[in-house]
């Protein structure tokens, strides 16, 4: 009975920072902003899963320091692309908050992933600025920006989308790796 709640307990958070994620990734796209409350809510829910975890005798995370490292990595990197205008504020501070849940193991298929759908969504807006397809967009929105002329990229829905594959890799929504974690 206890691996059952410790499970639910753990997907409940894990299922929570990704919701937050998606928020995040529609804020993005409906006005390229992302609240630094979305990742301040990921980046807090961390420590509390874990030692939560730890006080429930379930070894379902790396060791903390792999998941320390992956974060002072990810915000390292990410403030130096901030600093160079390559990258937003927001941008880093999720992707920063998310390399924390995922440790050194999972980082770099996160980085994979979070640059391709990155690629993606560049394309997109090159076509979007060329060949202007909306009508009428949402005033503010990334689609009526684009049309305007700036050149932005909503980066948090390719980060959130690196998220979700590195919660998948890192075994947090895989049933085989969870029910080895939790006895179950």
């Amino acid at each position: 009975m206890n691996a059952m709640i410790s499970l639910i307990l753990f997907l409940i958070f894990v299922f929570a920072v990704l919701g937050i994620g998606v928020l995040a990734g529609v804020s993005d796209l409906r006005g390229l902003m992302i609240p630094n409350l979305y990742s301040a809510l990921i980046l807090g829910a961390f420590p509390l899963c874990y030692v939560l975890m730890w006080v429930l005798g379930v070894d379902v995370f790396k060791p903390l320091w792999s998941h320390m490292g992956a974060l002072v990595v990810i915000f390292a990197v990410s403030a130096a692309m901030y600093h160079f205008r390559i990258m937003g504020a927001a941008d880093s501070k999720l992707a920063s908050a998310y390399a924390l849940w995922l440790g050194l193991g999972a980082l770099p298929l996160f980085l994979f992933v979070m640059t391709l759908v990155g690629a993606l969504l560049g394309a997109t807006a090159l076509y979007i600025k060329k060949k202007k397809p909306f009508k009428a967009p949402p005033e503010g929105s990334w689609a009526d920006q684009l049309q305007a002329g700036v050149n932005k990229v909503p980066y948090g829905i390719a980060i959130v989308a690196g998220a979700f594959y590195g919660f998948y890799v890192s075994g947090y929504l895989a049933f085989g790796n969870l029910a080895a974690a939790f006895g179950i």
